[in-house]
């Protein structure tokens, strides 16, 4: 999601340009149909892992190398990515100074973070510069799909209520704000704002803790956990009024659509990682180990960092904001 900018001011420098994007096949439908696009390329991460797959690896191997790109930029600085943008033999590759797993050993261009708290989206973008390509913010991140836009509000009647999306689940599970928090603030805003409605967003993991938000107030909450696709989740998002959400990949979704978002932060640090534009709107506590930027909590009260959080500091904020 915070890679679009790129895409989009590439083609806007290069509009002739065939643009290719390499992505896990889990997300490919982020990005399906981009009118920026010519292409997606599929990495078929889960079929791969097995040995009796790995003939279909080599042949996307070989058909990037037929392509003859004349420039491969690799955003996730991984293994895999440097492995496979190095292998499809473009004239130049470019990825970050991200040395966790070595994948800058593969690169023609290393772009340097400049400060330990510089955004991602900023980093990326500092791609576009070394290849001497002008950053402006004249495009839209997220166009609307329209016929998915539609389906959404004919399914589920959404005009007939202002909404707050509310996303209580992260890959991390030192991420999440206990959800019997989520369940009060879903009170305390029902209380003081009658006319709002709560879609409660989430993968097939987070169906539990939909369940139990609902349970807050079922009559206004509507559980979306393990129901909707990606695009749906974009158009979602796109008629919500706001979202209120841990450090996940939908808060980027709502900061690109420009939507006021409510971001409950914990081990991550959110200068590196909040959602883009909107960092005044992060709430979190400070704490001696807080941000770890681990994906474990050793802190001697486990997962204080968020635990610590009350609902009242999350619905001034939101109610600040509505």
């Amino acid at each position: 999601m915070q890679a679009l900018p790129v895409l989009r001011l590439l083609k806007r420098h290069w509009p002739a340009s065939d643009i290719f994007w390499w992505i896990d096949s889990s997300l490919a439908s982020l990005v399906d149909g981009d009118p920026d696009l010519a292409g997606i390329v599929r990495f078929e991460r889960r079929r791969w892992a097995s040995p009796a797959n790995w003939h279909e690896v080599w042949h996307s191997v070989q058909w990037m190398r037929q392509q003859r790109f004349d420039l491969i930029i690799d955003l996730q600085c991984l293994l895999r990515s440097g492995f496979f943008g190095w292998f499809a033999n473009g004239e130049l590759f470019v990825g970050l100074d991200e040395p966790r797993e070595g994948a800058r050993g593969f690169y023609d261009i290393i772009v340097r973070r400049e400060s330990f708290h510089t955004h991602a989206l900023d980093w990326y973008l500092a791609v576009l510069k070394a290849l001497n390509v002008p950053v402006h913010w004249n495009f839209e991140w997220l166009p609307e799909r329209r016929a998915v836009s539609e389906e959404v509000k004919r399914k589920w009647q959404t005009e007939s209520a202002r909404w707050i999306v509310i996303q209580p689940g992260a890959r991390w599970l030192n991420k999440r704000w206990p959800v019997e928090n989520y369940s009060q603030l879903v009170r305390q805003i029902a209380a003081a704002r009658p006319g709002v409605r709560f879609a409660i967003m989430g993968g097939k993991d987070d169906v539990q803790m939909g369940a139990d938000i609902v349970k807050a107030d079922a009559k206004r909450c509507l559980d979306l956990t393990g129901k909707i696709s990606l695009p749906e989740m974009i158009e979602w998002i796109r008629l919500s009024e706001m979202m209120i959400s841990n450090d996940t990949g939908p808060m980027h979704v709502a900061a690109a659509l420009g939507k006021p978002v409510v971001a409950v932060f914990g081990p991550t640090e959110p200068r590196r990682t909040g959602p883009y534009g909107q960092l005044q709107n992060v709430v979190r506590i400070d704490l001696p180990c807080s941000p770890c930027l681990k994906s474990h909590c050793t802190y001697s009260k486990p997962m204080e960092c968020l635990r610590g959080i009350p609902t009242e500091m999350v619905f001034d904020r939101a109610m600040n904001l509505s």
